[in-house]
């Protein structure tokens, strides 16, 4: 399974090219703090066992009150383990707009979330890489197969490809204002 530290992977320039690959093609706009704190960061892995397939791509919207895909679907079978991407202490765990929704609050202000998921967590809980952290259930909306995982990752209120934390996202930085 793969994990990686981002710190060695810190991009020089405006971006930086991965191999080819379905998973590395999706791309992502990183604000420049954001990408410091996750590039300090080590020990993450993917949400479900193995290396699950991909179905719909971090597509963050152009403006925040507009449509996109906050995060990243990746098939499973209903009932797969949802585990910890990567250490940290259980934000939420409960239902959440019809569906279930577990978040966890990572170092430097970063949370990953998952969804739809029947949580084995409980809030407070401290959580390591790979803890088991509920069952993916089916009812994920436009997923297109059985059932899709919503894996999310956010620093503040900056939606940001949680791919980038396994060092699988094409990197772009932006100017700052």
């Amino acid at each position: 399974m793969p994990t990686g530290s981002l710190a060695a992977a810190a991009p020089a320039s405006v971006e930086t090219p991965l191999p080819a690959h379905p998973v590395l093609a999706f791309r992502t706009a990183v604000p420049a703090a954001a990408w410091a704190a996750v590039a300090r960061l080590d020990s993450w892995r993917w949400p479900l066992d193995g290396t699950p397939r991909p179905v719909r791509r971090f597509d963050p919207p152009p403006q925040p009150w507009l449509p996109g895909h906050r995060g990243v679907d990746l098939a499973a079978e209903p009932g797969t383990p949802v585990l910890a991407a990567g250490a940290g202490v259980v934000r939420y765990a409960g239902t959440l707009a019809g569906r279930g929704v577990v978040s966890v609050a990572h170092p430097d202000g970063l949370i990953t979330t998952y969804e739809p998921v029947q949580a084995s967590v409980q809030p407070g809980e401290q959580v390591d890489a790979g803890t088991v952290l509920g069952a993916l259930t089916p009812g994920h909306p436009g997923c297109p197969v059985a059932a899709c995982l919503h894996w999310g990752l956010r620093r503040g209120a900056a939606y940001l490809d949680p791919l980038a934390v396994l060092g699988l996202a094409r990197v772009r930085l932006l100017p700052t204002r």
